[in-house]
């Protein structure tokens, strides 16, 4: 089967390692339990100056390549590729954020997976395209290609998901997706023990 699994928060521990950021940045303590919604400025009450700031730190390469993994992703992602199926990480990440990402990837061992930045939050234009930086997938270049499961945790990405007929979604559970209102192609999943024992048991 054909996977798309999304970076931040299925993979890697990006919203626990962000309010860390925050913490060390501004002194400001939200920890990971209370972000309860998707959008950092608010969750963490920054103003358009410190969320500009946050954003530059976030995206630096040492930081991306050091966050911890998602509890049983990188053994789960493993499992699932031995068993044959094609495991392909798409992000909302800015293509800034690339070497970052693969640096991440190559730490955990998982150097040979496909990376795709699709603009899934319409912020391409605030972070526009440098030389040596991969394309920038639109959401219309998302719509065209095909999976079979989708896992990914922010309502705005799984809204681009919400039609698919063909393609199971797995919500991953997190604070800021507790009230999203799931359509009837999606399953919450709590961890990746669960994600690896439905996609084989087909």
């Amino acid at each position: 089967m054909r996977l798309y699994v999304d970076f931040d928060d299925v993979l890697s521990e990006t919203a626990w390692s962000l309010s860390r950021l925050v913490k060390e940045m501004f002194g400001r303590d939200v920890p990971y339990e209370q972000i309860r919604v998707f959008n950092l400025q608010i969750a963490f009450s920054l103003n358009d100056a410190e969320i500009a700031a946050l954003m530059r730190m976030a995206h630096c390469e040492s930081f991306l390549a050091g966050m911890p993994d998602t509890p049983g992703a990188v053994e789960g992602v493993r499992n699932l590729m031995e068993a044959g199926h094609e495991v392909t990480v798409v992000t909302g990440r800015p293509a800034c954020s690339h070497a970052g990402s693969v640096a991440w990837l190559a730490r955990f061992g998982l150097s040979d997976l496909p990376l795709l930045h699709v603009d899934k939050y319409g912020r391409a234009a605030a972070a526009p395209q440098l030389p040596g930086q991969p394309e920038t997938l639109t959401k219309a270049d998302l719509a065209r290609m095909d999976f079979d499961i989708a896992i990914d945790d922010s309502p705005d990405a799984l809204a681009l998901l919400a039609d698919r007929q063909t393609c199971r979604v797995f919500v991953y559970d997190r604070p800021w997706n507790q009230t999203y209102r799931q359509a009837p192609n999606m399953i919450r999943v709590y961890s990746w023990r669960e994600i690896v024992d439905r996609i084989m048991k087909g």
